[in-house]
């Protein structure tokens, strides 16, 4: 089984506590149908916002998330009010798949940062991107589900279900730019309050940013997950299909491609120095893995989008831009004692070669040894 926001749960960590009996009161008359006490846990999955397993005294299961404690680098980020107002949305609007929520606390004084409560979802959330729990003639599908469901996503008509305000409808990958080098050099200066050791810079980033800017694709706007990936997806217990969509943090209006090229990330990334659970692109293949050629086509088929994607090396670039700037925060939030997962340490780690690889991408094009890409080609 699977929830909103992990796949297994654990004691509460350490610094991560919460207030079991405000959590609670709290909940009691906004949730008529939860029967105290609670039991409560922490999901050993994700990486921004701790997120915790309540059971009822009727063994009702549901899914609190939370913005971390203590000072944060940035205003803006582990954004739960919005995660909160997106996933009711299209809850309430569309087939989109998303787990319902039930309410937003943004009253600090009664767990100290803002949170709110979603349903727990049945199911299977995958972090090997070979699925190889999967039988050798589900994995297609099950690929093609997630591709099918993003592309649902991206044909929502944002503004008639009142997120016209979500973000800017123009210049998503210039701001993405701008706000992820500031982001960066915020983290990068964040130090050890033991030792003083600082995280560090990216490496290359003026150079890479330089290349980024000069080959960003035109504009869109559709309404985007922000951090689509596999284990973002619940599927159903047995068959091939998304039954949700978690970890809406980083939700705007921005441009499609940028989800798209989350998802197929993997398929651009090498094995050394990244390790299995990240790579796809030097590892043998298990029957039934579809290549990233046949998901592009999938996708545009789907969203009546040209084939092959122009400025796809961009794409790809881009994905690990963000992803080297996300890693380099769990890094920050490790130094000052914040981070929220169990296995924020390997993750911390990989920063450095995320930005790396933009660097390669620059110079060569996407290379995609073990995989046909289909779309590559040198800008």
């Amino acid at each position: 089984m699977a929830a909103a926001g992990g796949t297994s749960t654990s004691p509460v960590r350490e610094g991560m506590q919460i207030d079991e009996a405000a959590v609670a009161t709290y909940l009691a008359p906004r949730m008529p149908s939860l029967a105290l006490p609670l039991e409560i846990k922490q999901f050993e999955h994700g990486q921004s916002n701790p997120t915790y397993f309540l059971r009822d005294a009727r063994s009702q299961r549901y899914v609190l998330r939370k913005k971390p404690p203590g000072v944060l680098l940035s205003q803006t980020a582990h954004a739960v009010e919005r995660e909160y107002r997106v996933l009711r949305a299209l809850a309430d609007k569309t087939a989109v798949p998303v787990p319902k929520v039930y309410t937003l606390c943004e009253d600090t004084a009664v767990l100290g940062t803002p949170f709110y409560v979603m349903e727990f979802l049945d199911g299977r959330i995958f972090t090997d991107n070979l699925l190889r729990s999967v039988p050798d003639k589900a994995r297609g599908a099950h690929y093609h589900a997630i591709v099918d469901a993003l592309a649902a996503l991206h044909a929502v008509p944002y503004k008639e279900i009142g997120l016209a305000d979500y973000g800017p409808a123009t210049g998503f990958y210039p701001r993405q730019l701008r706000r992820l080098a500031q982001v960066s050099a915020a983290q990068g200066r964040v130090t050890d309050p033991d030792d003083g050791s600082a995280v560090g810079p990216l490496p290359s980033l003026e150079t890479s940013l330089e290349w980024l800017a000069a080959h960003a694709p035109p504009d869109e706007a559709t309404l985007c997950h922000g951090d689509f990936k596999l284990d973002n997806v619940v599927f159903h217990p047995t068959q091939p299909q998304v039954i949700g969509m978690l970890d809406w943090e980083l939700s705007t209006l921005g441009h499609p491609l940028s989800d798209l090229a989350n998802l197929l990330l993997p398929f651009y990334t090498p094995l050394k120095p990244f390790g299995p659970m990240l790579a796809l692109m030097d590892l043998p293949r298990p029957l039934g893995i579809p290549e990233a050629d046949e998901l592009l086509r999938r996708y545009c088929a789907r969203t009546g989008r040209k084939y092959p994607i122009p400025g796809w090396d961009f794409c790809i670039a881009f994905a690990f831009f963000r992803l080297a700037v996300i890693t380099q925060g769990v890094a920050a939030r490790v130094k000052r004692k914040q981070a929220s997962s169990a296995n924020a340490l390997m993750v911390a780690k990989m920063f450095v070669p995320c930005a790396n690889r933009i660097a390669e991408i620059a110079a060569h094009g996407l290379q995609t040894e073990g995989t046909n890409a289909g779309t590559s080609s040198k800008l």
